[in-house]
């Protein structure tokens, strides 16, 4: 496994230790998830303009052909990316017993 030193500024700095302390995670493993969905989005936006360049060069007919086909499967990609986690209710003055 690589090694990164990097500086980030107070403020971001202070962010990463909240949000590691709220999820109960390293700092390290918060950077290591939201860099893999930085370059996660980034491919997926790059393979979408690839799609978009080769659809402008189809009729407007054969391009929606082809959208109405792939949208079910980008549909599915996308609940499968989605980490499930299940909803705790807390206690509150609302919450009925």
């Amino acid at each position: 496994m690589g090694l990164l030193n990097l500086r980030i500024d107070d403020d971001l700095a202070r962010r990463l230790a909240l949000e590691a302390e709220r999820e109960r995670r390293s700092r390290s493993e918060i950077v290591r998830d939201a860099l893999s969905s930085f370059f996660r989005e980034r491919d997926r936006r790059q393979f979408l303009d690839e799609i978009a360049r080769a659809a402008r060069e189809l009729t407007p007919g054969e391009a929606r052909a082809i959208a109405e086909d792939a949208l079910p499967l980008d549909n599915e990609a996308l609940h499968a990316a989605q980490p499930r986690t299940a909803y705790r209710a807390g206690k509150g003055k609302g919450r009925k017993r």
